[in-house]
């Protein structure tokens, strides 16, 4: 019989071989790419190749799959944990294409194709995970991994491998697989649907003004207004959209009240009713969540998901958020005791914060307080002198140099190709470049991988192409790219994930680069952030994009003095959205009514009343169609890190090589390949506490401060 077997697998998978050498012509998916670094040819890639390359990578895994499966040797580490994380080159390689081209560069016809393949993926991947006889073999290796010589990143694949497998239905029998299927294969489609009805309800908004409504914007705001307007034929008006950049620099500035409003609602209010509601949607996703923890016996979705985290388990969770709610609420309501004086005396008129309120009049405040303009910032921080220096702090501190690429293809004329080298010239990778807004890309920015970082049974080491995606403020036809200091920050932010995924020096790609725990991953990007207030790095790239004067001293100083403004109201906002996640990811019964629940859960940290109509749940793409389910507190989580990680340099010195050689070592090169609690306190020496953190923010001494929650486990169960 087994015979048998393995002679249709070979007849299958010489029919696919046959089948490829007549598709090869016109699917680049089906053969070497034979370009610069071996990357993506974009430009041979279109929309038709995607599926038929995908469900030639299904077929293609799937032999290999039953490849290991019957297979007549006894099961060891290298026969069947290695063989599988080696399955599925050739799906991973286009999957590793397509999603980072369905996020950035979208249209109707890539969308369509997501939902139809979102079901056809999610098929597939749960056969492999409930496939029973795989599952005996990579068992009977677990059960047996004394009798192997492993080293510890060995180890690790094999115990992740074996919890994988567990946490995805491997041990279910009989109704409860079947159920399982039937509930991942829904999930999929939810999820992704939720994703698409964000982008393309944003798409839809268009709100002109003219020239009476301008009152306050800077320039660089109308100019682009004025730009988009004249794209769409209509010179002389302004049109806005709610495009984060648009958005934010509107509610910012603009002196209309009631304009400000009206932006505040419409963009609250995205998705929750009319064609593109996800009301229903979110609700039946969490719910669908909550079944299958059931299934492995867990009573919430929170309860399984954070298993296998830093955190452990959602009291841990709740607790630092707790804590840090105590610590920050106090400063928050003194910041809005200011403010609101502030605003009353400006406006001759006794004047309630509302939410529309806070961004302009702290802004303002914030001028009036230390003389403070972001937008006069912008002339000294022009894109590719801001690319120069966030590059650049790569170079200070490990090393590496950035040199554009012409010859490696990309998906828009927006987009530029680096090759990234070491030190001693060696290569390290490829990182692509994507910042601006555009119809076809999600809001937000983030940082994607065309292809992670492992090493071949020859000892080569596959270098990893990286992508960081964002939605700068565009070039118009009297002013090149300007940015914010915000804006720098994000790009210091995805940078940080980026080199996380470029040096990368693991054995397996699903251990490389950014494959960590969820509230670990953020530690590498927040990390970078800390670099905007020192004086040190500023200086070195900072400067006036017409007269090339160095950004003053006093500039410096206000951007510095600055960091600590609005610390409270930002934790509560971040804290609003975890608990809010951890609500959703904790309940035991459908959610009745969004509304009702999501002002209940966020409000032990609410700093403005209810608006009606306005639900961010609705838009929160992050744990509804990322990958943050019971996991937004790790942006938190991970600030205690990253400002605890930060006092080392700043005790060292910003660019001391040591520290920095350290870093390198045990947190940016070893991926997941250990718990990362043991990674940190070899860089660190210490677990970490919320010291640092208040400190930064200027809210309590350390002196005063707690520690993190406990237990975090030093290692691995």
């Amino acid at each position: 019989m087994r015979k048998l077997v393995l002679s249709l697998l070979i007849l299958a998978t010489n029919m696919i071989q046959a089948k490829e050498k007549a598709d090869n012509a016109v699917n680049p998916f089906f053969a070497e790419y034979e370009t610069v670094h071996n990357t993506i040819p974009f430009d041979r890639i279109d929309n038709s190749h995607y599926e038929e390359a995908i469900d030639r990578g299904m077929a293609l895994q799937n032999a290999e799959i039953e490849a290991i499966v019957n297979s007549a040797e006894t099961p060891t580490f290298e026969n069947t944990i290695v063989a599988l994380e080696r399955s599925g080159a050739d799906l991973n390689r286009v999957l590793s294409t397509f999603y980072p081209v369905l996020s950035a560069l979208s249209d109707d016809e890539l969308m369509e194709i997501s939902l139809r393949v979102s079901a056809k993926l999610s098929q597939h991947s749960t056969g492999i995970s409930l496939n029973q006889g795989l599952w005996k073999r990579i068992k009977a290796v677990y059960d047996n991994k004394d009798k192997f010589t492993l080293d510890p990143e060995d180890d690790m694949l094999l115990q992740t491998t074996y919890d994988s497998f567990a946490r995805q239905g491997a041990e279910l029998q009989g109704e409860a697989r079947d159920r399982y299927r039937e509930l991942s294969a829904r999930l999929s489609d939810l999820t992704t649907k939720f994703g698409q009805n964000v982008l393309k309800e944003l798409n839809t908004y268009e709100i002109w003004l003219t020239a009476d409504d301008l009152a306050g914007l800077p320039s660089s705001a109308v100019d682009a207004a004025a730009l988009a307007a004249k794209e769409k034929g209509r010179e002389g008006e302004y049109l806005f959209t709610l495009a984060q950049p648009v958005y934010m620099a509107f509610m910012k500035n603009s002196d209309r009240r009631d304009l400000r409003e009206k932006f505040y609602r419409l963009y609250s209010s995205r998705n929750t009713k009319g064609e593109y509601s996800n009301m229903e949607i979110m609700t039946e996703i969490a719910d669908t969540r909550r079944q299958i923890a059931n299934l492995f016996g867990k009573a919430t979705y929170a309860d399984y998901k954070l298993e296998k985290t830093m955190a452990e388990t959602p009291a841990n969770v709740n607790k630092l958020l707790r804590q840090l709610a105590e610590a920050y609420r106090p400063a928050q309501l003194r910041e809005f005791a200011e403010i609101e004086a502030f605003a009353s005396e400006r406006e001759g008129t006794p004047v309630k914060l509302q939410p529309w309120d806070y961004s302009y009049y702290s802004n303002k405040l914030k001028e009036a307080k230390y003389s403070y303009d972001e937008e006069a910032l912008r002339p000294y921080f022009e894109l590719n002198n801001v690319i120069e220096g966030v590059f650049g702090l790569a170079t200070k501190l490990y090393g590496l140099t950035f040199v554009e690429n012409p010859d490696i293809k990309v998906y828009h004329p927006d987009v530029k190709a680096f090759d990234v080298k070491d030190a001693d010239g060696k290569f390290v990778g490829v990182i692509y470049t994507d910042f601006f807004p555009r119809e076809s890309k999600r809001p937000g920015a983030w940082m994607t991988n065309f292809r992670e970082e492992w090493i071949t049974a020859q000892g080569d080491s596959v270098r990893p192409h990286v992508s960081i995606v964002m939605n700068f403020t565009k070039p118009t036809d009297a002013n090149p790219s300007l940015l914010t200091p915000y804006e720098v920050e994000t790009f210091l932010h995805e940078f940080g994930h980026a080199l996380h995924g470029l040096l990368a020096e693991t054995k397996y790609s699903s251990l490389s680069g950014t494959n960590v725990y969820r509230d670990f991953v953020e530690l590498p990007s927040q990390f970078n952030e800390n670099y905007l207030t020192q004086k040190e790095f500023l200086d070195g790239f900072a400067k006036h994009y017409k007269t090339g004067e160095p950004i003053p001293q006093e500039l410096v100083e206000k951007i510095v003095n600055t960091s600590q403004f609005g610390a409270g109201y930002a934790c509560l906002r971040q804290l609003a959205f975890g608990l809010t996640d951890m609500a959703w990811h904790s309940t035991t019964e459908p959610v009745a009514d969004p509304v009702k629940f999501e002002n209940e859960a966020s409000a032990p940290v609410a700093m403005f009343d209810t608006v009606d109509g306005c639900l961010f749940s609705a838009q929160f793409s992050h744990i509804f169609s990322g990958g943050y389910a019971a996991g937004y507190y790790s942006y938190k989580w991970a600030e205690v890190l990253d400002a605890d990680a930060f006092s080392v340099f700043l005790k060292n010195g910003l660019f001391d090589k040591a520290t920095a050689d350290s870093f390198r070592k045990n947190i940016l090169t070893r991926g997941g390949t250990e718990h990362p609690m043991t990674l940190y306190k070899r860089f660190r020496g210490q677990e970490p506490t919320i010291d640092a953190l208040l400190e930064r923010d200027g809210v309590a001494s350390s002196a005063t401060t707690p520690s993190l929650p406990q237990p975090i486990p030093a290692t691995k169960d």
